[in-house]
């Protein structure tokens, strides 16, 4: 009996259509996404959504290196740009081992998590990982709750699909894996 592993969707590049091309410029870019996007707009916010705990996704779980249904902290945002959403942000982290970390963690409330993920040199961050995402997938769901669209249909420059990334940050004993939703309200990248 063979014990594979399921080939997983998120690849480690994107196929952009032509339409979207703007959006390589913020799918691919390694540094900190909330530093562009402050950048790109005149106002900006961290949304909090939900934090507690969840039983992450199969897949999630496997980067996490966590058993099926071990449960992990999720922190859910919306990072918000001149008053629309512009990126769906989930993030987990596993409930052992205790580290120092989890206490930045739980006290994040409107700060962006980007801030201490990239302030602290012990931290690095894996390869960049992406996916199409739409309403087949509870990702897709929750982003398309939270960008306000009553109908993915409606969604002129996803037709009802979304790019995401996603990429683990390890380092000083704990993982954090980050999942970037792209949204309609995404502005356009900045010059540079």
């Amino acid at each position: 009996m063979s014990s594979a592993v399921p080939r997983s969707p998120w690849r480690g590049h994107v196929a952009v259509p032509d339409r979207l091309r703007p959006l390589r410029a913020w799918l691919t870019g390694r540094h900190s996404l909330t530093r562009r996007l402050v950048a790109a707009s005149s106002s900006f916010a961290v949304v909090p959504l939900f934090e507690g705990r969840t039983v992450p996704r199969p897949d999630e779980a496997r980067l996490l290196g966590l058993r099926p249904g071990v449960l992990a902290r999720v922190r859910q945002v919306a990072l918000v740009c001149d008053g629309q959403p512009a990126v769906y942000g989930h993030t987990l982290l596993p409930l052992a081992p205790r580290h120092p970390f989890d206490r930045i963690f739980r006290g994040l409330g409107r700060r962006p998590l980007g801030g201490a993920l990239f302030a602290d040199p012990r931290i690095q961050r894996g390869p960049l990982r992406f996916r199409w995402l739409d309403g087949r997938h509870g990702l897709g769901r929750e982003a398309a709750r939270h960008a306000m669209v009553e109908d993915q249909a409606l969604l002129p420059r996803s037709s009802g699909r979304f790019l995401a990334r996603r990429s683990l940050f390890s380092g000083a004993g704990k993982s954090v894996l980050v999942t970037e939703v792209f949204l309609p309200g995404l502005p356009p990248p900045p010059a540079g």
